[in-house]
């Protein structure tokens, strides 16, 4: 029987697309008889739905009755029953089909089903030409955006929000998702562990520059959201400037035979600075490299000995790939838009946002912070897996860890904690007790002084970072250098790596 026999040429499901300038219009992409190849094929054959399922939702057919079938289709599969013509005719209710009924549709479907084996390419043919009319419909909202801008909106705005559209398009129902082979993957660890054997250091991860802390961690991991945790003054943004830098300094790369560059050592950073400026920040390093004070730099109280060496690092830090943005408020859409056009453009290994807490939700601002938290760290560890890269990511500590005589923070002490304890890979907090013996100094000349006294010495220069959760490895406590004017922090000298005494 032809195919223009199958179903009444009447009917919107059969007819054919008109010729381009025929209607003075053209036809959004799609194809019908893919749609009812398909769906035939489920109708006959329910295994047809799990070849599709993983990717292929209801709304990407073209014709309502189709997605409605789909639909219903795929509820009555997903709970153990039996998708055929007479299980579904009684859920769709009356449709005007030019003369058949919503049976006498349904059993054609099944009449004239193939086989099985091509579902999954059906399938994704209705998905790709869905996809099209999605491209299609931004592409309008776009124009007509720009034609009819909202005096208060920037051009800016409407390039972000058109990339996160289009990334949302992307990202929803791909089918290249699924199981993998173990073999697979068990080559892909044996890989990484092998250039970790070779790699300077014996990590898997990137280099932080400070080699306690790289035994622990082995290193910062690819899609890892890793949190640093403190109370204000602790030194956050500090550690995570130094880190950052200390990446972005180590970087090298090897050209591809396509062109592209391939990160050997050290990384690309991209910097979200919500709190400080660009040129704040910068000042921080600056100041950091120099050695000098970054409160003598910006009031240019400086020797010429101290400019010259802020001058060389200046220079030094000309040619290194740290990328700042330093808007502040934006949402996690916004971020994760302006993240993935720097991979896109420049390339990425590490990404670094001071602090979580200045983010806000991309949905409607409510009332519950606690949900607005849960889909940013949701969303950071979404984008940490699907850029490949790290996310080192600052938080804020509740103010209960100073209520209590030892102010070493735990997990329980995350603002919000719920979501961003169980989104991280790894957890830590900094502690750095000289911060609170300074502020309980006694009397001079008692004994209590010179307790206070003995205690500072040994606490002086020291940070503790306090792993409280690692997904890959130990938990425990790493001690640094904190050099409090400079804002660095660096490996401890201990006594036994020290020259031995005369």
């Amino acid at each position: 029987m032809p195919a223009t026999e199958r179903f009444p040429a009447s009917t919107a499901l059969a007819a054919a697309p008109p010729r381009a300038g025929e209607l003075g219009f053209r036809e959004p992409p799609h194809n019908i008889e893919a749609e009812q190849a398909l769906l035939g094929a489920i109708l006959v054959n329910n295994d047809a739905f799990d070849r599709v399922s993983d990717f292929l939702q209801a709304q990407h057919f073209s014709e309502e009755l189709h997605r409605r079938i789909y639909d219903v289709a795929a509820q009555l599969i997903r709970a153990g029953k039996l998708a055929t013509p007479i299980t579904l005719k009684t859920f769709l209710g009356e449709h005007d089909l030019g003369g058949v009924t919503i049976a006498q549709y349904l059993a054609r479907l099944a009449a004239e089903a193939t086989t099985i084996i091509n579902a999954a390419d059906y399938g994704r043919t209705i998905h790709d030409l869905a996809v099209r009319r999605d491209l299609i419909v931004i592409g309008e909202d776009i124009v007509n955006g720009a034609y009819d801008a909202p005096i208060a909106a920037s051009p800016r705005d409407q390039i972000e929000e058109a990339e996160r559209k289009l990334y949302s398009v992307a990202e929803t129902g791909r089918y290249e998702g699924g199981f993998h082979r173990f073999s697979d993957a068990l080559a892909t660890a044996v890989d990484m562990a092998a250039k970790a054997w070779e790699r300077d250091g014996r990590l898997s991860g990137l280099a932080t520059g400070m080699s306690d802390l790289d035994k622990m961690l082995g290193g910062l991991q690819a899609s890892d959201l890793v949190i640093i945790a403190g109370r204000p003054a602790m030194g956050k943004s500090a550690l995570a400037t130094n880190i950052a830098f200390n990446i972005a300094r180590a970087y090298e790369f090897e050209a591809r035979p396509d062109g592209t560059q391939a990160t050997v050592n050290g990384g690309v950073v991209g910097f979200f600075s919500l709190e400080m400026s660009a040129e704040q920040l910068a000042t921080r390093i600056v100041s950091e490299q120099a050695g000098v004070p970054s409160y003598k730099i910006r009031r240019g109280d400086i020797s010429e000995p101290e400019f010259h060496r802020v001058a060389q690092a200046a220079r030094e830090m000309q040619t290194i790939p740290f990328y700042i943005d330093q808007t502040g408020g934006i949402s996690i859409a916004q971020l994760a838009a302006r993240a993935r056009r720097l991979k896109r453009q420049r390339g990425l290994d590490l990404l670094v946002v001071d602090y979580i807490q200045l983010l806000s939700a991309s949905r409607t601002r409510s009332d519950n912070r606690v949900q607005e938290l849960t889909e940013i760290t949701t969303g950071l560890k979404a984008l940490a897996k699907e850029l490949n890269v790290p996310i080192l990511a600052l938080s804020q500590l509740s103010r209960q860890v100073e209520a209590r005589d030892d102010k070493r923070p735990l997990l329980s002490d995350l603002r919000e904690s719920g979501s961003i304890e169980q989104d991280a890979d790894v957890v830590m907090f900094i502690f750095r007790e000289e911060y609170y013996l300074k502020n309980k100094q006694p009397h001079e000349g008692t004994e209590e002084f010179l307790e206070w006294q003995s205690k500072m010495e040994q606490v002086h220069g020291k940070a503790e970072i306090i792993i409280g959760k690692q997904r890959h490895g130990p938990t425990g406590t790493v001690e640094l250098a904190f050099e409090a004017e400079v804002t660095r922090f660096a490996n401890l000298a201990r006594e036994e790596d020290l020259p031995a005494r005369i």
